[in-house]
């Protein structure tokens, strides 16, 4: 071969060889970005229904499903509600008894398949609990948004932001305890949900820039009389948030900050949820370089709104050291950093976006002291 031939073909190799590792870094972070909204969490184990008698369900024994607290309990064609562990009632070695509350739609038979979810209710406001609300669409940047509103007498609203793998059937589990409190609730679909707009690459960001929805949300509650709003956010939700209080434009008029499981460290909840749909770890830092790509300044951004000195409101922080998507150390730093500000109520025994579901009663006393002074 001669030279010149056998140097082309070597630049031809490697730009091939380049051009294939550029795909797949791409496709891998497209598998770990795409959105979710309503499937199980990657990494949620299934689990099987051995038998249910009165108030009863018997399930593989897993660390999953010894979780204390209340949880949904999903699988095809059935949603159900389960409670505590009943350790007093006889099983098997390899199972676990807890409290069956409700099934709320299908049948629960021996040997379905099923995974744990911190969503409690499915349906809407009205169905689910029994709420007065509205269905509407808050105008956003790439075309409607659908929103439900819960009113209250009072001048300070709330906006509820689901995060990753949920929808706003998420913000159920909350929004009757909100509404005890009197607040107004709005609780706002974002791009990529059922029923919003898709965004433009087909990709999730980790909340940026589905945070532009967010501040959509918050233009709304304004517009239509909040003085005062409080941002409460799960997961890719609280980060939206967080970018919302420190960019937008009516940021003078956020009271506070509520952020369960809040995704702080995106290459980290982005390399977890690579490794749990199963992208080979070969893979794993083509396709951080590919999101880093694809997310372009969005991931200065992401960063960017995670930075303490930010912060100019108060902070009420829900997380957990069992959380396997967004690391509790970031939230530990962010409450360390300023101390005055940000409060870290540390929940053990909960996957992530289920602060609540470990204990409810807990939970919803340190909000509603949270809540008191801001309303």
């Amino acid at each position: 071969m001669r030279p010149a031939t056998a140097t082309a073909t070597a630049v031809t190799s490697v730009l091939g060889l380049g051009a294939a590792t550029v795909a797949a870094g791409r496709y891998a972070s497209g598998i770990a970005l795409k959105p979710r909204p309503g499937h199980p969490l990657p990494g949620e184990p299934r689990l099987t229904v051995h038998a249910t008698g009165p108030g009863r369900i018997v399930l593989t024994r897993t660390l999953a499903s010894l979780r204390p607290g209340v949880y949904g309990l999903d699988g095809p064609g059935v949603h159900a509600v389960v409670g505590p562990v009943l350790d007093q009632v006889p099983h098997a070695p390899d199972t676990v008894v807890r409290r069956l509350e409700r099934v709320g739609h299908g049948l629960l038979d021996a040997g379905a398949r099923v995974r744990l979810t911190p969503l409690l209710h499915t349906g809407d406001p009205s169905s689910a609990l029994g709420l007065d609300h509205r269905d509407l669409d808050v105008p956003g940047d790439l075309g409607p948004l659908p929103a439900w509103y819960v009113p209250g007498p009072r001048s300070t609203w709330v906006v509820a932001v689901h995060g990753l793998g949920t929808t706003r059937e998420h913000t159920l589990n909350l929004l009757g305890f909100l509404a005890a409190q009197r607040l107004p609730v709005l609780a706002v679909s974002y791009r990529g949900d059922p029923g919003a707009p898709r965004p433009a690459d087909g990709l999730a960001h980790l909340g940026d820039s589905e945070w532009h929805d967010v501040d959509a949300a918050l233009r709304y509650a304004v517009r239509h009389g909040a003085r005062r709003v409080i941002l409460f956010g799960w997961s890719s939700g609280a980060a939206m948030a967080l970018h919302t209080a420190a960019r937008s434009a009516l940021r003078d008029r956020v009271a506070g900050l509520v952020l369960d499981s809040p995704v702080l460290d995106w290459e980290a909840t982005f390399r977890a949820l690579a490794a749990a749909r199963r992208v080979p770890a070969a893979l794993l830092p083509l396709a951080v370089r590919a999101a880093e790509g694809r997310l372009g300044r969005d991931a200065d951004v992401l960063a960017e709104a995670a930075d303490p000195h930010a912060l100019q409101v108060p902070v009420l922080v829900f997380h957990g050291p069992d959380d396997r998507l967004a690391p509790w150390s970031a939230s530990r730093a962010l409450a360390a950093r300023r101390p005055g500000l940000v409060t870290l109520r540390t929940v053990r025994h909960a996957p992530h976006a289920a602060m609540w579901n470990a204990d409810p009663d807990r939970y919803e006393e340190a909000l509603r002291r949270f809540l008191v002074p801001l309303v």
